[in-house]
């Protein structure tokens, strides 16, 4: 288990089910310990911490009174809810300022400024759609415990948040805008590997996915993700990519 630090800089991910095995895990403290200076501890909230490495510290993922899903349909990742949880101060003992991170993004340069940027919520802003509020919740940043508000809301109004919202990230950004919370990465620091890397339609034929400028870290969402690109696999038919070398120099332990 990891040394706790006074009002630590806490680098958080979570991992449940099976999509993704202790690699990602282990992958992605590897690259925050690359570009990450300083002291911090890493923590999962997982349902099985079995092959994750001796420098993460693991939790359970705190008890969550949700509704099951339907047979066969995604749960939006409202488990990430319980990141606001005040189980993680009382019951795990975590204090300071929180940087969520999905555990299939791939870091590439310094993760230094997320802990220096001014704002109470940090989210990355929508890239399909970015007239509106929603932000993409890969990357966050929050102070541990300031934020329980959002996991109460959600258990009062269960049903009512499901039927407005498509999923968890939509929900938490309309809940913090309507209070004045929501603030935005500068927009290249999170870039989309489906929408920034990917060359459009028919560079994509003959040129490789790139990381795009001033990236610190790549978002894999929708088609992809790190192994995929490193393979030059899409999921979705028609729709080719050449390898992305620059995967595996990053995406590693």
């Amino acid at each position: 288990m990891a040394t706790a630090v006074p009002d630590a800089r806490i680098v958080l991910c979570m991992k449940w089910g099976t999509k993704y095995g202790p690699s990602y895990v282990n992958n992605l403290y590897g690259m925050v310990r690359r570009h990450l200076r300083g002291d911090f501890r890493f923590v999962c909230l997982t349902d099985d911490g079995s092959g994750i490495r001796p420098e993460v510290e693991f939790h359970p993922i705190p008890a969550f009174a949700i509704k099951p899903e339907r047979p066969g349909v995604n749960d939006r990742a409202w488990r990430k809810l319980t990141t606001f949880s005040a189980d993680l101060r009382d019951l795990y003992g975590l204090k300071g300022t929180a940087l969520f991170l999905d555990v299939d993004v791939v870091v590439v340069g310094s993760l230094d400024s997320f802990f220096e940027h001014p704002g109470d919520f940090l989210i990355i802003k929508d890239y399909k759609r970015p007239w509106r509020v929603t932000g993409n919740s890969s990357v966050y940043r929050f102070r541990i415990g300031a934020h329980t508000d959002v996991l109460d809301y959600f258990g009062a109004h269960e049903d009512a948040v499901r039927r407005r919202f498509r999923n968890e990230q939509a929900f938490l950004s309309d809940y913090l805008h309507r209070q004045g919370r929501l603030q935005y990465w500068p927009a290249a620091w999170c870039p989309s590997f489906k929408y920034h890397s990917i060359p459009p339609w028919p560079l994509n034929y003959w040129q490789a996915p790139r990381i795009p400028e001033d990236a610190r870290v790549v978002i894999f969402h929708g088609e992809c993700n790190p192994p995929d690109a490193l393979a030059g696999r899409r999921n979705r038919r028609f729709r080719f990519i050449r390898p992305a070398q620059w995967v595996a120099e990053h995406w590693r332990s």
